[in-house]
């Protein structure tokens, strides 16, 4: 008896240790740019690692080549097969990973969709962790510009590619501010081009918008790479007087441009906040300290109380910054 009893003790134990030892294991997050070589992704992966560097998650992170709508999926896919805990993504399209999500979700995979949304397809992911309100994006970079030219003139548009669903967002609230709000009547958009977030593309797009428009009088690149790239056109055609830049870049990428004054202002917002928020709120959400609800608060180190709000959307911050000659040398990202 004495030692039947020993044996269940045992065994007893070593189901309290396996026990144990499986509520201590890491949380395992992967985020999935949309493509290699941006610089952009790179300060968000520095926030992941710095986030679970103090929350003790692992953290690795792939991305495809391209940013073309499908290039994504192999990578989500390899994902769930190895396991991974979180796959935090920047989504190259809002449905084209629908049913690859579904997968991953019915396996307990939480989904977190990073620095853009899926419209209308927000079901299929289990929450978005975006920098700002994306409704005022588009208005803002319309000011911006509009400042800058005078409100008349006509303008066009470098966005990334056909499918990125939040420069869609951002290009569909750009026109609709153009149209409808009499303050920029006089400017008009002639023409969207796609660089596909690739340097050399987004350089020959912005090449011919000049030759093609010669009376083009501003260029919108919501897209660090276009941006940077239609500032640099810009700049060796020696026409900055005659064709402002504005558009979503980092500061660090744009600095020269600013000094030099190629470009007057531009806009962002911190990148890296979404890679800590989002380190947090997955570990939070897998720990069960924090719940996926609308109305949840919870508190991240460096940025504050946060909140969940519908639709299980989280923003790090509340407007985009504006950077320029004036505020650059305050930002190292």
């Amino acid at each position: 008896m004495l030692r039947r009893n020993l044996m269940l003790a045992a065994a007893f134990g070593a189901v309290l240790f396996a026990g144990a030892a499986q509520a201590a294991d890491p949380v395992s997050i992967v985020y999935i740019p949309k493509n290699t070589g941006n610089p952009y992704f790179d300060s968000i992966i520095k926030g992941f690692e710095d986030g679970c560097k103090k929350l003790g998650c692992e953290f690795t992170t792939v991305a495809p080549a391209s940013a073309e709508a499908t290039s994504q999926i192999p990578f989500v896919t390899a994902q769930i097969q190895r396991g991974v805990n979180v796959v935090a993504i920047s989504p190259n399209s809002p449905d084209a990973l629908n049913q690859v999500f579904d997968r991953a979700r019915a396996k307990g995979t939480l989904i977190l969709s990073v620095n853009s949304d899926m419209p209308g397809n927000e079901a299929h992911r289990d929450a978005a962790i975006l920098p700002v309100d994306f409704t005022k994006t588009g208005p803002s970079q319309v000011e911006l510009l509009g400042k800058q030219i005078g409100y008349e003139g006509e303008i066009a548009i470098l966005s990334a590619t056909t499918d990125a669903p939040d420069q869609n967002v951002w290009i569909a609230a750009m026109k609709d501010t153009l149209e409808k709000d009499p303050k920029y009547a006089k400017m008009k958009l002639v023409t969207i081009a796609y660089g596909d977030d690739d340097p050399q593309k987004s350089t020959t797009e912005t090449e011919a918008l000049l030759a093609n428009f010669p009376n083009l009088k501003g260029i919108i690149s919501p897209t660090t790479v276009g941006v940077a790239a239609a500032a640099q056109v810009v700049e060796t055609a020696k026409k900055a007087d005659q064709v402002k830049v504005v558009g979503l870049g980092t500061p660090n990428q744009m600095r020269r441009f600013i000094e030099n004054g190629t470009v007057e202002a531009f806009q962002l917002w911190s990148p890296y906040n979404q890679g800590l928020l989002a380190a947090h709120f997955a570990v939070g959400v897998k720990d069960g300290s924090i719940k996926n609800e609308a109305g949840t608060v919870f508190e991240v180190e460096g940025l504050g109380k946060v909140t969940v709000d519908k639709d299980s959307v989280i923003k790090t911050q509340a407007d985009l910054t504006t950077f320029d000659k004036a505020n650059i040398a305050d930002f190292n990202f």
